[in-house]
Parts: structure tokens; C-alpha cells; sequence
């Protein structure tokens, strides 16, 4: 049997990258999958490659409205959310002296904001014994300049996670963080070469994730083979922050 089969699942940023990813596999596993993004056209593409158990939203993850809009489009369609995905984010370099207060906002907004508030907007949709996954990133524990600003979004993720979990315990309503390291996007493949071997250099395992490795240990978490881990972060960054 497929591993979420009949569950409906709402992927936050799931248009492309990882997010697109996730949702393949969680379609692949018999979940009927709903994805946003904020351009129509890579919403409605990624849509179609997921086939028509699949539909698309468009909605911008710092957008609360937005967000409520997305869950009473899943409402409407299914009557009830059992899986949801919070992975929207953006990683914009900046140094120190570099900082500047919209640099602090656009990150903050999108890659924690976003997630507080979509959960806000998802739990009244989510039934008993539902399941949550945070996109976080092994740079909640690791200083890498000039990304701080990134990172200190991250390891607020870590913190909410915890959080969240010891609150919705209550309703048996899991809640985990997947942390990828350097991971082969399509955002990835634009960096330079001399770039791409400065972040493999210090992966044990010597190259970057997939990103549907990333997608197959958020399919775990979410799925009831994970029924008992809750409040936990699985590293997928090949020993790179583990060794």
C-alpha cells in the first residue's frame, strides 16, 4: 500500500526545487496534493507534471491572507487536510555591514512568518493524528557567513518546531523538521563551478543532496511509519553538520 494513500496534502512553496519535489513524492505515495507558489505559470506547470489528482494555488508564503486563501481552496476540495508541508524560504547573501532592515524583513517574513502563519491558517483544517514538516536547514547550527540572516531564520524554525510539537501533542498532531545541506536545485545549478565544489568540499559523503532525497525523509516523517517522532530534525546533508 502506498504510504499516504487517500490523504490530503498541502505542500507551502511546492512549485519548484525540493517543494516540487515533496510533492511528487507524496502524490507518487497516493496523496491527493495541493501546491503553491507565487507565479502562475510555475504553479500551473508543476500542477501538470504532478497529473490531476494535483492542483495548484497561487499564494505568496508571507501572505497571511493568502495562506488562509490556499487552505479553504483544500477545504472546499476535500473537506480536510492531513498532511501539510511548510517549505516556502529564500537565502539571499548579506554581510553585516551589508545588512539592511528589508534584507531582515524579506527573509524573516517569508522563511518564518510564513510558517507561523500558514500552521495558524492549516489547524483548524487539520484533523486528530495529522502530520507537519518544516523545511529547516543544517544552517540553524552552523555559522556561514554571509548567509546569517538565513541561518538565524532557520534555527528560529528549529525553535517553533519544538514548540508546536509539545502544543499539539494534545491532538496527536506530529511535528518534525527535515534540514538539507547543499542540495542540486535548478537554483543550484546557476552557481559556478568553483562555488558548487566550495559547498561539496566539506560533505563526507562528496556531493550534494537530490532533491528527492530530500523529498523521500519528509515522505517519512509525514507518513504513520513516523507515528512516533514528534519534535525532532532529520539531517539530510550527507554527515556534513553530523560528522
Amino acid at each position: 500500500m502506498a504510504r499516504v494513500e487517500n490523504k490530503t496534502a498541502l505542500v507551502i512553496g511546492g512549485a519548484k526545487g525540493i517543494g516540487l519535489a515533496v510533492a511528487e513524492r507524496l502524490s507518487r505515495e497516493g496523496a491527493t496534493v495541493f501546491l503553491t507558489g507565487r507565479r502562475t505559470e510555475e504553479v500551473e506547470a508543476a500542477a501538470r507534471k504532478l497529473g490531476p489528482q494535483a492542483r495548484g494555488l497561487v499564494a505568496d508564503a508571507g501572505a497571511p491572507e493568502d495562506l488562509s486563501r490556499a487552505v479553504a481552496a483544500v477545504m472546499e476540495a476535500r473537506g480536510r487536510l492531513d498532511l501539510l508541508v511548510l517549505n516556502a524560504g529564500l537565502s539571499e547573501p548579506a554581510s553585516i555591514a551589508d545588512q539592511t532592515p528589508e534584507h531582515f524583513d524579506r527573509h524573516f517574513g517569508v522563511n518564518v512568518r510564513g510558517m507561523v502563519f500558514g500552521l495558524k491558517a492549516a489547524l483548524p483544517a487539520m484533523g486528530d493524528r495529522a502530520s507537519v514538516v518544516l523545511m529547516g536547514s543544517i544552517a540553524d547550527v552552523m555559522g556561514i557567513p554571509p548567509y546569517s540572516t538565513y541561518a538565524a531564520t532557520k534555527a528560529a524554525v528549529r525553535s517553533y518546531a519544538r514548540s508546536w510539537a509539545a502544543e499539539l501533542a494534545p491532538r496527536g498532531i506530529r511535528v518534525n523538521v527535515v534540514a538539507p545541506g547543499p542540495t542540486d536545485t535548478d537554483m543550484m545549478a546557476a552557481v559556478p563551478e568553483e562555488g558548487r565544489a566550495a559547498l561539496i568540499a566539506p560533505i563526507p559523503l562528496g556531493r550534494m543532496a537530490r532533491p528527492d532525497e530530500v523529498a523521500a525523509a519528509t515522505l517519512f516523517l509525514l507518513s504513520d511509519e513516523a507515528s512516533f517522532i514528534t519534535g525532532a530534525e532529520l539531517c539530510v546533508d550527507g554527515g556534513m553538520q553530523q560528522i
